[in-house]
């Protein structure tokens, strides 16, 4: 559903909820723990063990990760209490809902931007397993080159084409529960993997005592929540999410994103720590590259864990058409008028921009030089949804809610701290990503 454009903070017409996009909202709790849990257990798994080390140690990176949760785990159910107050059936929809129309396009601008080299770096790993794969597979002398079939440039575009394609069709996102409990398990497949290799050690590898790191600065500290953002997003599919539940109280949205959350970051923890203590300073940004390519084990994680990204990406298509849908249903309407509009998720429309949302990521994974560089980027986009935009509504939803004036002043507060949090960690990390580009 759009934004509406009238109401603005503190005008009565808020309190008109718009009719949700689901008139019987299908969702079990148990579906919704494992789409929360998969739209987080992302490629940012990879990147937790190096995160780790530049963090200067398990202890700090452990610390950041636990006052990070706090501030997830409250943007989680700030999202639901806005998305009952509102009415409205998107992230984007409600934080325009909310925050005025516009602070809805700033919202709808970074959500597709996000989204969208979100995807790109998806198909970027799920190509890097599949040339690893490929060199495990069918191995070849140095000089001659790899067989056509077994190019990056084929294999993936053909698993976009017969399986990630028709996984993004539906319209629904509670569908996704069937392919998040693999994906799930696919990511905790990877982070046993990681555990046992510890103390069983790397084929080819001597394990060693890793001496203890300290960090270098208090910047080396904060670089890591970029990793920490890019890692636990899951904010921008939480509306969908919770407007797709049978039961959408608040206190029972609130243990569903605990419950997500918690098991996310215990996976995130064992590989990040038990990463880190294997390869010690030593470790690849990409935590699988650091393992002998020839390790039976670790080619059936890697594949595993292409199969985990497969199933997460259809999840962000889902996101990012939903905002294309809005527009289309906008521009329409200002064109035509409302009677002649084609409704935007009907099978043709949505098929259109299904397609079109798979080619263009396609092309810029296969054609754009390597994206690791630009991960401290996406992080620092995400602090928008998990920290700015949360704060915001937060900011504006008690304001036209009947609250006792000290519970009133509390959230107000906490969303203040919860902007100026996201908004110092996005310049940090831009301004460090930049530099690093550079």
């Amino acid at each position: 559903m759009t934004a509406p454009e009238g109401p603005a903070r503190g005008r009565p017409g808020l309190r008109e909820k718009p009719v949700p996009a689901a008139a019987s909202p299908t969702l079990s709790s148990l579906g919704a723990v494992f789409i929360l849990l998969k739209s987080a257990l992302g490629a940012g798994l990879l990147n937790f063990p190096w995160a780790f080390y530049k963090a200067g140690g398990v202890v700090p990176a452990f610390l950041v990760e636990l006052v990070s949760l706090v501030f997830l785990i409250s943007g989680l159910v700030i999202l639901g209490y806005a998305a009952s107050i509102s009415g409205q059936a998107t992230y984007q929809g409600v934080v325009g809902g909310l925050c005025g129309p516009t602070v809805g396009k700033l919202c709808e601008a970074c959500f597709i931007v996000n989204l969208l080299m979100i995807s790109v770096a998806f198909l970027r790993v799920i190509g890097d397993q599949l040339e690893k794969l490929s060199d495990f597979l069918l191995p070849s002398a140095p000089p001659a080159p790899p067989p056509w079939y077994a190019d990056q440039r084929f294999t993936l575009t053909l698993l976009s084409a017969l399986v990630i394609l028709p996984l993004s069709a539906p319209r629904e996102i509670g569908v996704q529960k069937y392919t998040s409990i693999l994906g799930t398990l696919a990511a905790c497949y990877l982070a046993l993997v990681i555990v046992v290799q510890y103390y069983l050690g790397p084929q080819g590898l001597v394990h060693e005592t890793r001496p203890a790191l300290r960090p270098s600065s208090w910047t080396s500290v904060f670089s890591v929540f970029p990793t920490i953002c890019f890692g636990f997003q899951c904010h921008e599919a939480a509306v969908s999410i919770y407007r797709s539940m049978r039961n959408q109280s608040l206190s029972h949205w609130a243990l569903v994103s605990v419950l997500s959350l918690l098991a996310c970051c215990l996976i995130y923890s064992l590989t990040g720590v038990y990463g880190f203590l294997t390869f010690g300073t030593e470790v690849s940004a990409d935590i699988l590259m650091s393992y002998p390519g020839n390790d039976v084990v670790v080619i059936v994680a890697r594949a595993l864990f292409g199969v985990s990204i497969v199933t997460v990406y259809p999840i962000a298509l889902f996101l990012g058409r939903s905002v294309m849908q809005d527009f289309w249903r906008r521009s329409c309407c200002r064109a035509r008028g409302p009677r002649t509009l084609v409704e935007p998720s009907g099978p043709w429309v949505r098929g259109l921009l299904t397609v079109l949302w798979v080619a263009v990521t396609l092309a810029m994974a296969l054609f754009l030089p390597d994206l690791s560089e630009i991960i401290g980027i996406i992080g620092g986009i995400s602090s928008f949804f998990i920290f700015i935009f949360p704060g915001l509504c937060l900011i504006c939803a008690v304001g036209v809610e009947p609250i006792a004036p000290r519970v009133k002043c509390c959230l107000e507060v906490w969303g203040v701290v919860s902007v100026l949090v996201g908004t110092f960690i996005f310049g940090q990390s831009t301004v460090a990503a930049a530099l690093e580009l550079f």
